[in-house]
């Protein structure tokens, strides 16, 4: 007998909010998005896993935004991975990168990430930019942004975070602003959604996952929301970026190859440039 091939859902983020609680929640899955982003790039297993915890994360955070703009997540450290960083904004388009300077041996993102900081930087297109720092002192990215909200807004918040190479999955529970000093009905949610597996947060589709969930509960659910990996670079930005660069060097670089070679960090895209090209 044939096995049947898994159908994953499409790269997309649910929002949904609970009748009788005043708890929101969200949900979101990425293939094609999260394999665009560490495509080329030779991570290690652990770093892929992270990454991917992390764009899952930018999702989530970013469908709690307020305003229309963008949000950075980056976490560095002294350890073997020493930054890694998502970026997203308010179309769910995220990009990212990793940067290793030694082997990882450890699983342990504690351990990987060695002592550093979270920093979450948000960046609205009308408004302030706002940056926020806590420490990497935790044994997961989830529990990093969970005592973010704590510490920065006072908010309870349970985050879940998977991700495997190929896969990557995220639900964030958040008790409303207004909702009192009663964490009962959050901590009933929290326990419910603790019952999700890995398989599941990857396989299922977002009515059928929620449904299983929170069968007892009355959700409600809205739209989803489409996730995909823009890098946002173009040859006319990396030339500007060149401008930068003092008129001698430039000179020198093509005296010498006869050509400026420039590869986007995220997307690995080449862009080369000839005397022409700077008048």
């Amino acid at each position: 007998m044939t096995q049947q091939a898994i159908e994953y859902p499409t790269d997309q983020l649910v929002r949904y909010t609970f009748a009788d609680q005043d708890v929101r929640g969200e949900l979101v899955q990425l293939t094609s998005s999260y394999q665009s982003l560490i495509r080329g790039h030779q991570y290690p297993p652990l770093v892929q896993q992270a990454l991917g915890e992390m764009m899952a994360a930018v999702s989530l955070l970013t469908a709690t935004l307020k305003f229309e703009g963008h949000i950075a997540v980056q976490l560095q450290g002294d350890g073997p991975l020493n930054f890694i960083a998502v970026n997203g904004n308010h179309q769910q388009q995220l990009r990212g990168i990793a940067r290793i300077r030694d082997e990882i041996k450890s699983t342990n993102i504690r351990d990987m990430i060695g002592k550093g900081q979270l920093v979450i930087t948000l960046e609205p297109e009308q408004g302030e930019r706002y940056q926020g720092v806590t420490s990497a002192d935790a044994d997961s990215i989830a529990e990093m942004l969970e005592n973010y909200f704590m510490q920065s807004e006072q908010l309870a918040t349970k985050i879940w975070l998977n991700a495997d190479g190929e896969h990557a999955a995220g639900m964030l529970l958040q008790r409303m602003p207004a909702s009192g000093k009663d964490m009962t009905g959050f901590e009933h949610l929290t326990t419910l959604t603790e019952t999700i597996t890995e398989q599941e947060l990857y396989t299922l589709p977002a009515e059928q996952l929620l449904h299983r969930l929170y069968h007892e509960e009355t959700v409600h659910i809205y739209p989803p929301q489409s996730v995909s990996f823009v890098c946002g670079c173009s040859r006319e930005r990396t030339l500007e970026a060149l401008a930068s660069v003092p008129v001698e060097q430039i000179k020198e670089i093509l005296e010498q190859d006869g050509e400026i070679v420039m590869t986007c960090d995220y997307c690995l895209t080449e862009y080369r440039f000839s005397q022409e090209d700077f008048g």
